[in-house]
């Protein structure tokens, strides 16, 4: 079991109205890679707080169904589970700073968090969000399935609205592909101790790419499958830190079972 709360996930202001600077988010973006085309990843997400009339970018999110999306526990931490009408994902988007012209904007109607969630362990970093209303699938907006192969060795790629570490935000969508590594590699970075059988982790020994500042709850996709969701890292592509991500494969039972 993890024992340690990583730098990178402090305080962050997201909550309900009279909960707000309760939120902890994880501070992670893409490092190293490049701009996607428009529609390249269909299922990737912008989960966003609309609480101050302005739509603020949160964590990035995949869409499982049209009613389901999937992101990580600790981006709805003290939030409203119940009543989240303060939030909403986008679809479709491309460019956050103008209108492309395919994006669906949908309010939340509910969140689930996954009940062993451990906020300091940063165990069980995984939750659902319920749509208010369909999404309608095309070219810009379609889902992706889950991994299904426990332990997944190969080539993937993570997506987001990436930045370097201290440098500008991009507002186009970034991706980057990365190798995942086994739990004992991984745990030669972090300790044995704080990886456990339900991460996953990806990125170069050498460092360079990975993810980084501000996009926590994003896709790592292998083989065409949703195979992670981003968590936590030290730092952004530092060399023997790779990103760790909620392995999805244990999960997809959990998934199955409470979007029915």
């Amino acid at each position: 079991m993890k024992t340690i709360v990583f730098c990178l996930l402090a305080a962050s202001a997201l909550a309900a109205p009279s909960q707000k600077l309760t939120f902890r988010r994880g501070l992670n973006r893409i490092f190293g890679g490049q701009e996607a085309t428009p529609g390249q990843f269909p299922y990737q997400l912008s989960f966003q707080d609309t609480t101050y009339g302005e739509n603020f970018y949160i964590c990035g999110a995949s869409i499982y169904n049209q009613n389901w999306a999937i992101t990580a526990g600790h981006c709805v931490q003290g939030t409203d589970m119940d009543k989240p009408d303060y939030l909403q994902v986008v679809a479709g988007d491309h460019d956050m700073d103008n209108d492309d012209g395919t994006e669906q904007k949908i309010i939340l109607s509910k969140i689930i968090r996954h009940e062993d969630y451990g906020i300091y362990e940063m165990s069980n970093d995984i939750s659902l969000l319920r749509l208010s209303k369909p999404l309608i699938f095309n070219d810009y907006v379609a889902p992706i399935s889950l991994q299904t192969a426990k332990g997944y060795l190969g080539d993937c790629v993570v997506s987001g609205w990436g930045t370097k570490e201290g440098g500008q935000t991009p507002s186009r969508l970034q991706y980057v592909e990365i190798p995942t590594m086994t739990d004992t590699q991984c745990g030669d970075s972090y300790g044995q101790d704080n990886i456990g059988a339900t991460d996953i982790c990806a990125g170069f020994p050498e460092g360079g790419k990975g993810a980084c500042l501000d996009d926590a709850g994003g896709p790592l996709v292998c083989g065409g499958l949703l195979t992670g969701i981003m968590s936590f890292s030290w730092g952004c592509g530092l060399p023997d830190a790779p990103g760790v991500y909620t392995e999805v494969a244990y999960y997809k039972e959990w998934v199955e079972a409470h979007v029915q």
